[in-house]
């Protein structure tokens, strides 16, 4: 494994994005367990990504213009719906919502499916890996197969570490912004017009 994968990889995963944004959200509004339910979420669809890439099928959508364009805009639809879901929700922002339970079992399902779903419905991110993870694989090597399965598990461990850092900062102050309603009614404006915003960058975006 070369120094610059790590150093390449380490780039890509601190630059804001999806995840790393669901995951603030998330730790802000629920608690430190519930971001590093969204952190893990986000980290675990990564996999679907590289297997993409691994089998080829990131290769077909990146031929094939309408696959393209329906995976895309279901990536829309669903930043759009996280929006209208995030302005409708009249969840109370404080720690005693966390409380144990079966409907605890079901916010964490949730939040992990989100994540998950979230960064899923992004084409480009297998498109990505069709083109970064290649470039560190030795052409010669006995089984590239393998070797890019085990970068695609280091640029997961790195994510995961990236994205849990966000959700133990946000925790950090969550309690001084808790003691704000104004502020965490501004910060909802907030995610709900970041999700919005990353959904017209995806439509826009082409292969």
């Amino acid at each position: 494994m070369s120094v610059e994968f790590l150093i390449t990889s380490f780039f890509i995963v601190i630059m804001p994005g999806t995840g790393m944004i669901y995951t603030l959200m998330v730790t802000l509004r629920r608690g430190l367990r519930m971001g590093l339910l969204a952190a893990l979420g986000g980290t675990l669809s990564i996999i679907s990504h590289i297997t993409a890439a691994v089998l080829g099928l990131a290769a077909l959508l990146h031929a094939s213009a309408m696959a393209f364009q329906m995976v895309k805009f279901a990536g829309v639809a669903y930043l759009l719906f996280m929006a209208y879901k995030m302005m409708r929700d009249k969840e109370q922002l404080d720690a005693e919502h966390l409380t144990a339970g079966p409907a605890q079992k079901r916010t964490a399902y949730g939040v992990v499916r989100d994540g998950i779903l979230l960064n899923l419905l992004n084409p480009k991110l297998s498109i990505f890996f069709l083109a970064f993870l290649p470039q560190f694989i030795d052409p010669k090597a006995a089984s590239p197969v393998l070797d890019m399965i085990e970068l695609g598990a280091v640029f997961m461990v790195m994510t995961f570490a990236v994205f849990a850092l966000v959700a133990f900062a946000a925790a950090s102050v969550r309690d001084k912004l808790l003691s704000r309603p104004a502020v965490m009614a501004w910060l909802k404006r907030g995610f709900a017009a970041t999700f919005v915003a990353l959904g017209a960058k995806l439509a826009l975006t082409q292969r």
